[in-house]
């Protein structure tokens, strides 16, 4: 039974480091921020210390929010990681403000908003640096889980295709034009099609020959338990892939018995998901 794709669980362990993150930076901010009251001959309980620093740390989970909602519309690459930079020139800002507002509810004094700002842009600057590094991590992690399962899914397709069993003497041939001659071909001896204008180009035991037909009326002919669509213009033999290499666009590179490479597109990979019972979500799709 071919096991179906399921998304990575990368939200709970990220949501735990996330935890784990606020509470003991907001630990570690309140011990100091005591510290430094103390060194000023003020006086600063725990609980408010706690209250006053948590409060900041937590007005970064919608930042975070936002930037995973980046990495989930641009994805994990150059795009990525240019849209969370556009992103950081009003995230950075506004956590800076929300800072000094929340300084300035806690410890007053005469410093100007614009000079707390001023004095919390470059932590709020690690902070963002911080929070998009997680992010990408998380996606990067997210993309390898679920290529691996598409993977482990292929091969389980290959495997069934190759369990197929053709009876000799039901065994369909196709009339081949090689050279000047015609000569039947058995449809389970061939490795894969080719479009070619009119035309599809017939591919088994390192030879090819021509076949006045079109891809889709015999996609339409041939059994979907051995022949999927590759490409709009390469059908294969899945009983004939030596072997599956992934690609890092999310496509496969199928190696053939006869040592042929035929590149899956994205489109036609998904397609033969859904065909083998592994429907993708959107989120599921690098």
């Amino acid at each position: 039974m071919v096991a179906r794709l399921k998304a990575a669980p990368t939200a709970a362990w990220v949501w735990a480091f996330t935890a784990y993150s606020w509470t003991v930076t907001t630990i570690s901010a309140a011990w100091f921020a005591r510290r430094l009251a103390a060194g000023r001959g003020e006086s600063l309980s725990v609980a408010a210390s706690l209250l006053w620093q948590g409060g900041i740390y937590a007005a970064w989970l919608p930042a975070a929010g936002v930037v995973w909602l980046v990495l989930r519309r641009f994805g994990a690459g150059a795009r990525g990681i240019a849209a969370n930079f556009l992103a950081g020139l009003a995230v950075v800002p506004l956590e800076t403000l929300t800072a000094g507002l929340i300084d300035r509810a806690f410890i007053g004094g005469e410093a100007a908003l614009g000079a707390r700002m001023l004095e919390r842009t470059p932590v709020c600057l690690l902070l963002y640096s911080a929070i998009v590094a997680v992010g990408l991590a998380a996606a990067h992690h997210r993309r390898a889980r679920e290529a691996r399962a598409r993977n482990a899914l292929l091969e389980a397709a290959l495997a069934q295709a190759r369990a197929v069993v053709v009876p000799p003497q039901g065994a369909e041939r196709l009339m081949v034009m090689s050279g000047a001659r015609r000569i039947p071909v058995e449809v389970s001896a061939v490795e894969w099609f080719g479009a070619a204008d009119n035309y599809v180009v017939v591919h088994w035991a390192g030879r090819e020959g021509l076949l006045r037909a079109t891809l889709q009326s015999l996609e339409a002919k041939l059994d979907p338990r051995l022949f999927a669509r590759a490409h709009r213009s390469s059908l294969v033999n899945l009983a004939h892939v030596r072997e599956a290499r992934p690609l890092s666009d999310g496509s496969w590179r199928l190696t053939m018995a006869g040592g042929d490479e035929v590149v899956t597109s994205r489109t036609y990979r998904d397609a033969l998901l859904e065909r083998l019972g592994a429907p993708l979500t959107s989120s599921s799709r690098p």
